[in-house]
């Protein structure tokens, strides 16, 4: 699995509705066939900020940003944001789901 981490800076003017805005962004990602899963998380301790949290089959990461949807999202974000995103990119070799936490379990 390719586990990405993407955290957004909004323009003041786009923080309340910024989901709203990315919807069709997530949906197609979504859509995509290699796609474990793409969701959207606003940060509690600065609302300001958003983190995009999304994983992809080893193989389909590079499907996706070579996608229509991505390429018009490159072009199409920057007017959105304060800043450039920042990102984790990480490869996780075997991995396709999630696991469940080792350390405790809620019967």
């Amino acid at each position: 699995m390719i586990l990405i981490n993407v955290r957004f800076r909004p323009k003041p003017e786009y923080v309340e509705n910024f989901r709203e805005l990315m919807a069709e962004f997530t949906e197609t990602s979504r859509a995509e066939a290699g796609n474990i899963f793409f969701e959207w998380a606003r940060n509690t301790d600065d609302p300001q900020e958003y983190i995009l949290l999304e994983a992809f089959h080893d193989d389909a990461a590079e499907a996706h940003v070579n996608s229509d949807h991505f390429k018009k999202a490159t072009e199409e974000f920057p007017a959105l944001l304060t800043e450039t995103p920042q990102i984790i990119n990480t490869l996780i070799e075997g991995k396709t789901e999630w696991d469940r936490m080792a350390e405790f379990k809620v019967d």
